[in-house]
């Protein structure tokens, strides 16, 4: 699986996941959505979850800018558009917040859900704090991972929404 992220720079580039994924070669970066590879497009404004059933994709895309400039016009790229069930930041800018989650969380949550753990687990190597979010996360990812399609993603997700309300 390759990684990809449109990369907007306005973040504190001594915290930026997408960067520091792209150091260690395991993500490119692309400062246009024309230059940014068809895949599956990570995007929180999709109106289909992400499930195993979108594993047919060898390219997963993930938009890096600060969730204040994140809207629904930003993820305007090519590619089938998904969007991540809740999970919960493990990350210290946002940590505990649900669907806040960044980049490199991101991946990890796309990757788990794809059939990919282990490079989930090497995605979130790279960060102090990443275990965390795996840790915070373990139950649902590996419910996600085992759902067959979309529609069994978001019944697993209501689960989820409907014990955080309580």
């Amino acid at each position: 699986m390759d990684l990809h992220v449109r990369y907007e720079g306005d973040d504190d580039p001594k915290k930026c996941t997408a960067r520091k994924l792209a150091r260690f070669d395991m993500a490119t970066l692309h400062e246009t959505a024309r230059a940014t590879p068809y895949g599956v497009v990570l995007n929180p404004h999709a109106e289909q979850a992400l499930s195993p059933a979108d594993d047919d994709h060898q390219t997963l895309v993930a938009l890096d800018c600060s969730w204040e400039t994140a809207e629904r016009a930003m993820f305007e790229m090519d590619g089938d558009h998904r969007a991540l069930p809740f999970l919960v930041a493990g990350n210290p800018v946002n940590h505990g917040r649900p669907f806040q989650l960044n980049t490199a969380e991101a991946f990890a949550a796309g990757l788990h859900i794809l059939g990919y753990p282990n490079f989930a687990e090497r995605v979130m190597g790279k960060f102090r704090w990443g275990h965390t979010f795996l840790e915070l996360n373990e139950e649902p990812l590996r419910r996600y991972a085992n759902a067959e399609d979309s529609t069994e993603v978001v019944e697993i997700q209501q689960e989820y929404l409907d014990m955080a309300e309580e």
